[in-house]
């Protein structure tokens, strides 16, 4: 647990700081990552792929478009439903960097090698599924 714990404190810290350092927070740089990747998706299609509160993606969400990095627009088929795009202005944000989370995660994995990473994957996929977020 107290590893787990690390980590989130880990994943807290390294957000505040890299939105000191670049203007955007770990949550956000994950939104427009995957929306960068699958342009077009719901809001709640996202909250479902990052794993997130709905109402926590209406926050960052209106975050991003109020610093034009992302765009709500009317689905021409479906006008109930709003798709998100990534504006010009917020790929920048969507490249893996020095400093932030995803270089620093990509780097641990390909340190510990390919099995150790498997085995992560199990147990941590236990983990969450146990606490009901698979």
């Amino acid at each position: 647990m107290r590893l787990l714990w690390s980590i989130q404190n880990g994943l807290q810290r390294r957000s505040k700081k890299m939105e000191g350092d670049f203007g955007i927070t770990g949550p956000q740089r994950l939104v427009l990552r995957v929306v960068g990747r699958f342009p077009g998706i719901s809001a709640s299609e996202l909250a479902a792929v990052v794993h997130l509160h709905p109402s926590t993606i209406t926050g960052i969400l209106q975050r991003l478009v109020a610093k034009g990095w992302l765009e709500r627009r009317r689905d021409p088929t479906d006008t109930r439903r709003v798709q998100l795009l990534l504006k010009p202005s917020g790929v920048v944000f969507t490249r893996t960097a020095r400093g932030t989370i995803e270089r620093d995660v990509t780097d641990a994995l390909e340190h510990v090698g390919k099995a150790n990473v498997l085995a992560a994957q199990k147990v941590l996929g236990e983990i969450a599924r146990r606490l009901g977020d698979v």
